[in-house]
């Protein structure tokens, strides 16, 4: 399995930069993509699968022509609770009420109560005392909306402690919500475009389409986004508790995000930096990486030992194979779209390679790697992790996973090929017959890194890595 994140939205005030911000994180999901239109006592929803150019910008203004709406949300899904064979009925956002009228691979529902979209995965413990007839879906999503149609917004800050950043319009008030849990795993920012305040999941959104980063959102507090310009406040509801997800630096997030005032470009270079002060192996050639997400650690990594950098793989597409739906599609989206450019087999013959990448999970991109290698007559190829192995059982003997919005669950097995946890890098090595040789990141390493950028270890959440449990 790979990794898959749970999803990113915005919120804007057209439907223009809706769809322009979408597409600036469509990298947090690809399966599927709804807008909610939010006007004067009234939301309409469309809901499609696959990506945002699925559906053309020319007729999302047919449908929602901008005089009769004043904001809009989109959504952009990866699923990690709900039904993966009903991509479109899970998909965000949720609604309450409305007419729904189902048109092959997409959906309207028309005049609706209310409706959210939400980045994150909370646990069902939280919706014990929710009325569950009511619920349409098994989507953590479809429960929040209706937690908040019970019991409002501050409760929810109150009561469900994690793991959620999430956006509700409900057509009797005339502003859309917006909470972000105590802990801030999930991100969020608030942003400022043409007069008037949005938020999105990252700030490259903004940053790529005109607008303004003003804050990331406050853990723990609620905000009120008004039609007009009136600038939104925190409301502090509940003290942070903060449990960042490292994994958002590592991987998710857009190399040029700054995720919590911190730079993504930047913490992959100190990951790269520290990789290369771990493993500084004797007489190697070349150092690369495995598109797209390493390059920045790789670059830094060959800057440090002085060793020459270049690239040795291409893709087709820039989809991330993490968000196919299934086992199947991940591996087609690995095995026909990464190849290795012509033009370097020869440099590569006799050579020491060291390739870094940003994680290992199933090994279906380092059984890749030992393909393209074949024939290429390397004479080592190191393959460095800047994160340490996930899916650990931990020193407490609970298997570790992520619950919070990364589809890397406790119960699922996670680890190289056969999918037995805690192997050694010899025994990983010895299954692709030392062919390659694999080698992560140590934990304190990695900790050390986000220390040296003034992320206090204290503050992230690393659980899926061997951490404890948040409290």
């Amino acid at each position: 399995m790979e990794a898959r994140e749970n999803c990113g939205f915005c919120v804007t005030h057209t439907l223009h930069d809706a769809y322009s911000f979408g597409k600036s994180i469509q990298h947090r999901g690809r399966e599927a993509t709804g807008i909610a239109a939010i006007g004067e006592g009234r939301i309409d929803v469309v809901k499609w699968e696959g990506p945002i150019n699925r559906f053309d910008i020319v007729d999302l203004h047919k449908l929602f022509p901008g005089h009769n709406y004043h904001s809009f949300m989109i959504h952009v899904r990866y699923a990690t609770k709900g039904r993966k064979d009903k991509i479109l009925e899970d998909a965000h956002p949720h609604t309450i009420g409305g007419k729904i009228e189902n048109r092959d691979d997409h959906v309207l529902i028309l005049d609706c109560e209310m409706a959210a979209v939400h980045n994150g995965q909370v646990d069902s413990i939280y919706f014990q005392d929710i009325d569950k007839s009511q619920l349409k879906t098994g989507c953590d999503t479809d429960a929040l909306l209706l937690f908040f149609k019970e019991d409002g917004e501050e409760e929810i800050l109150k009561k469900i402690p994690r793991a959620y950043t999430l956006a509700i319009a409900d057509k009797k008030k005339n502003k859309i919500i917006v909470l972000r849990d105590r802990t801030g795993i999930k991100p969020g920012c608030l942003f400022w475009k043409d007069g008037k305040y949005g938020v999105a999941s990252e700030d490259i959104a903004p940053k790529k389409n005109g607008g303004e980063f003003i804050e990331d959102l406050q853990p723990g507090a609620v905000y009120y986004l008004y039609p007009d310009n009136k600038q939104p406040k925190p409301i502090k509801i509940v003290e942070p508790s903060l449990a960042y997800c490292f994994f958002e630096w590592n991987y998710i997030a857009d190399v040029d995000s700054i995720i919590n005032g911190l730079s993504v470009r930047r913490v992959r270079e100190v990951l790269g930096e520290t990789s290369a002060e771990e493993f500084n192996f004797r007489n190697v050639d070349l150092v690369s990486y495995v598109p797209r997400c390493p390059e920045v650690a790789a670059r830094s990594y060959a800057r440090k030992l002085g060793i020459h950098f270049e690239p040795i793989f291409y893709k087709m597409r820039g989809e991330r194979s993490f968000m196919g739906s299934t086992i199947d599609d991940r591996a087609d989206s690995i095995k026909k779209n990464l190849y290795m450019l012509p033009e370097v087999k020869e440099k590569l013959k006799n050579a020491v390679i060291a390739i870094i990448d940003d994680s290992f999970i199933r090994g279906n991109v380092l059984g890749r790697i030992v393909e393209l290698f074949e024939d290429v007559g390397a004479r080592e190829v190191h393959i460095i992790s800047y994160t340490p192995p996930i899916g650990v059982i931990g020193k407490d003997g609970i298997p570790r996973g992520c619950s919070c919005g990364v589809d890397m669950p406790p119960d699922d097995c996670f680890l190289i090929r056969d999918g037995e946890r805690n192997k050694t890098e010899e025994e990983i090595n010895k299954q692709y017959e030392n062919k390659i040789k694999v080698h992560y990141l140590s934990l304190e390493g990695m900790l050390k890194a986000y220390e040296k950028l003034g992320m206090p270890r204290e503050n992230l959440d690393i659980y899926c890595i061997g951490g404890l449990p948040i409290a």
